[in-house]
C-alpha cells in the first residue's frame, strides 16, 4: 500500500474509531446529550457564548492558520521557574513547591482534580496464553481491573488491558504501555509498513501492554455520568473543576502500574507510556502527573497535549472547548474560549511536560505535508523547547536546541527528545528512533 495513502487511512480510522461501533442513532443520541451537558456547563460557569474554532479544511473559509508569520501573537508564555509571587526558583527543592503550583493550575483550570473518593480497583488475570509473536516466545495475559462500586452499584466499571511479556526470561523486563483503541470487528485494520512496533520491543528482550481507555471512562461528553467520572459522581454532573477524560484515562493506566508493581514478570520501574493522538494527550498527562513511569513517547498530540496553546495555528482552545472535545477537559477551561482567552490561562504545554522532568520524554509528529497542520508539530517542538530550563536545573539536558529540526532529524541527545518522522498521523515510523533512545534510560547490563 501507497505510504501517503495508509497514512492517510490510519488518519481517518483513528478520528473515526470514537463513533464506529456506534449506529446512526446512537451517535444522534450521544451527541445530543453531550451537547446538553456542555450546555449545563456553560450555565454553570455563567458563559451564554463561546469563539467558534476554526476548521481542519484547508479549504474552508474559516480553515485553521497554517502560516507561521502569524502563529505567535503572543508576548510571553508563563515562566515554570518564576513561582506565583515573582520570585525565582533557583533549586530542585523551590522546583517541587513550584511544580506543586503548576499542578494546582493544570488541576483547576484544565485538566480538573481526581476526586479523593476513588474508589479501588481490584485486578485479575482472565486469561493467560503461551504464543509466539513474530518469532518470539511470549507470554500474553488479559486483565480486568474491576473498580468497587458498592457506594453505587448501578454503575459498573471495568479497566480493560493486556500484557505481553518474553517467555524467554525469568527476570522482570520493561515494558511500553500504550492507550490503544479498540477495534470493531467490522472496520479492517490497515498493517502498518514495516516491523510491528510489539515485535520490535519483544526482539529488545521488553514486553508491552494495551490499556484500552474507553473501557472505563467513554470518549464524549454523554459518557460523563458513566464510567469511572460518573461512578464516583453517583451519576451526576461534574463541578467545574471536576476530571475529564484525560485525566480519567490517565487514572487508569496509574491503576495498570499499580498492577504492574505486583507482577514479577513486569521491572515496575522501567515502565514507559506511549500514546497517540487524544491518547498522545492522555499520554502527557498520565506522564506528567504520575512520576512513576520511567519515560514518555507522546505522539501527535497537539492541542491539549505537548503544542503551545497560545499558538494561533491548527487546532485552538476553541475546539478543544466546543461540544466534541469539552469532555477531555475540566468544565473550567470552557471559559478560554469565551469569555476569557488562551493568554488568559496560568499554565501551557511547555509547564506540562516541565512536570515530568527530569524523566525522559519523546516527542513525534509526523511530516505536516502529509499528517496535515492541524496537529501543529511546530508547536509540540517549543512545548518541548520551553521546557527544557526546569530539565537544566535539575541537571538535565533539554533539547539542546531552540531551532526546528529539518530533514526529519532526530534531536535525542538529551532527556526531551523530537522528531517529525516522514509518515502522517501515527507514531510507526517513529518507533525504531524511539527504542533507541528509550534504551539509554531503560536498558541494564543483563538486556
Amino acid at each position: 500500500m501507497n505510504k501517503t495513502l495508509f497514512t492517510l487511512l490510519l488518519t481517518f480510522f483513528i478520528t473515526s474509531l470514537s463513533f464506529s461501533q456506534f449506529s446512526q442513532q446512537d451517535r444522534d443520541s450521544i451527541n445530543r446529550l453531550s451537547h446538553e451537558d456542555h450546555q449545563l456547563m456553560m450555565r454553570k460557569l455563567g458563559i451564554d457564548e463561546l469563539r467558534p474554532g476554526p476548521s481542519g479544511n484547508p479549504e474552508a473559509p474559516n480553515a485553521a492558520n497554517s502560516d507561521e508569520s502569524k502563529a505567535s501573537p503572543y508576548s510571553s508564555l508563563p515562566d515554570p521557574l518564576i513561582f506565583k509571587d515573582g520570585s525565582k526558583v533557583d533549586s530542585p527543592q523551590d522546583w517541587e513547591r513550584r511544580r506543586a503550583e503548576i499542578k494546582e493550575d493544570f488541576d483547576r483550570e484544565v485538566y480538573g482534580r481526581v476526586p479523593e473518593n476513588v474508589p479501588d480497583v481490584h485486578w485479575e488475570v482472565t486469561s493467560t496464553t503461551d504464543t509466539v509473536i513474530g518469532g518470539y516466545p511470549a507470554i500474553q495475559k488479559n486483565l480486568a481491573g474491576r473498580v468497587d462500586n458498592s457506594a453505587y452499584p448501578e454503575i459498573d466499571v471495568e479497566i480493560e488491558i493486556s500484557l505481553t511479556t518474553p517467555a524467554t526470561t525469568s527476570e522482570p523486563v520493561p515494558v511500553i504501555m500504550e492507550l490503544g483503541w479498540n477495534w470493531p470487528s467490522h472496520i479492517p485494520r490497515p498493517a502498518p509498513e514495516g516491523t510491528p512496533w510489539q515485535e520490535q520491543l519483544l526482539e529488545k528482550g521488553w514486553g508491552y501492554a494495551v490499556l484500552i481507555p474507553t473501557s472505563f471512562q467513554a470518549d464524549n461528553g454523554a459518557g460523563l455520568r458513566e464510567g469511572i467520572i460518573g461512578l464516583v459522581n453517583k451519576g451526576q454532573p461534574r463541578k467545574t473543576d471536576d476530571w475529564g477524560a484525560l485525566r480519567a484515562w490517565a487514572w487508569g493506566a496509574s491503576r495498570a502500574l499499580d498492577y504492574f508493581e505486583t507482577d514479577p514478570a513486569v521491572d515496575e520501574n522501567r515502565v514507559g507510556i506511549e500514546g497517540l493522538s487524544r491518547y498522545g494527550k492522555a499520554a502527557i498527562v498520565t506522564f506528567a502527573y504520575d512520576p512513576r513511569f520511567a519515560i514518555g513517547f507522546i505522539g501527535s498530540s497537539g492541542a491539549g497535549g505537548t503544542k503551545i496553546l497560545r499558538r494561533e495555528y491548527g487546532e485552538q482552545v476553541e475546539n478543544l472547548a466546543s461540544s466534541a472535545e469539552y469532555h477531555w477537559f475540566a468544565p473550567n477551561f470552557i471559559k478560554y474560549a469565551g469569555p476569557l482567552t488562551p493568554n488568559d490561562l496560568p499554565v501551557d504545554a511547555h509547564q506540562l511536560i516541565a512536570m515530568a522532568a527530569p524523566r525522559p520524554v519523546f516527542i513525534s509528529s509526523g511530516d505536516p505535508e502529509v499528517e496535515g497542520k492541524w496537529i501543529d508539530a511546530k508547536g509540540m517542538f517549543l512545548g518541548g523547547v520551553h521546557a527544557a530550563p526546569v530539565y537544566e536545573l535539575l541537571k538535565r539536558d533539554g533539547m539542546g536546541t531552540t531551532d526546528y529540526p529539518l530533514e526529519h532529524k532526530a534531536l535525542m541527545d538529551g532527556q526531551i527528545a523530537f522528531r517529525e518522522h516522514r509518515g502522517g498521523h501515527t507514531v510507526v515510523p517513529n518507533w525504531p528512533y524511539f527504542i533507541e533512545f528509550a534504551s539509554k534510560y531503560l536498558s541494564t547490563k543483563e538486556d
